[in-house]
């Protein structure tokens, strides 16, 4: 009887620690790490217009021309990305993850998170653009708001200052190329209208999905 209650506690206990390991292995995260350095582009990369971007007073200033700056240290795949944005009234900007470097003009892979509180598009800060679309901006124009951004396998969401805004899942089988993939992160200056500003945009890995 005792050899079969010490089997049993044992037993239990290898359960425990195969289900501690299994949550440790599924919601394991990276370090934060700073994407821009508070002086400089170093790690970014233009791709038209390079006067529409500069640094000031440490934050990252897009004003001029169409334009979007590419991190393209590393690709990234699941990940969290946190920013504080700030854009003026009539302007359109947007993070981008997921995206390939591309030369002059506009490109659809990836996904964009919508920047554009009082912008003639629609379309609204937070949204996923073209796939998950807000018409109603939870933050206002000419004021500091913060980003994140968490992709993990198909699965992504996005909070504006603390709040849960979209919560997407990918479904299987979609056409085209603005899909959750594996790409760099971009920054866009829209239009010569837009003043945005970007400051403290870090990133962190996370673990693959459960299964992928």
């Amino acid at each position: 009887m005792h050899r079969l209650f010490a089997a049993l506690v044992l037993a239990l206990i290898g359960l425990a620690f195969a289900a501690t390991a299994a949550l440790a292995d599924e919601g394991q995260e990276g370090p934060w790490t700073s994407l821009f350095d508070g002086k400089s582009l170093v790690g970014w990369k233009v791709n038209e217009h390079p006067e529409s971007w500069s640094v000031q007073d440490g934050v990252i200033v897009g004003h001029g021309p169409t334009s979007h700056l590419f991190y393209t240290v590393r690709e990234f795949k699941d990940f969290e990305l946190k920013a504080d944005a700030m854009i003026n009234h009539g302007g359109n900007s947007g993070i981008y993850f997921h995206v390939k470097f591309h030369g002059p003009g506009w490109f659809y892979d990836g996904h964009e998170v919508q920047i554009n509180n009082t912008h003639a598009d629609p379309v609204r800060t937070g949204s996923l653009w073209n796939v998950v679309l807000l018409h109603d901006s939870p933050v206002k124009d000419d004021e500091w708001f913060a980003m994140h951004v968490r992709v993990q396998g198909k699965h992504a969401t996005v909070w504006l200052n603390d709040k849960m805004v979209v919560d997407y899942l990918e479904p299987a089988g979609i056409p085209g190329e603005r899909r959750i993939s594996k790409g760099y992160f971009a920054l866009q200056q829209h239009d010569p209208g837009t003043l945005v500003h970007f400051r403290n945009i870090q990133v962190r890995e996370l673990a693959p999905a459960k299964g992928k």
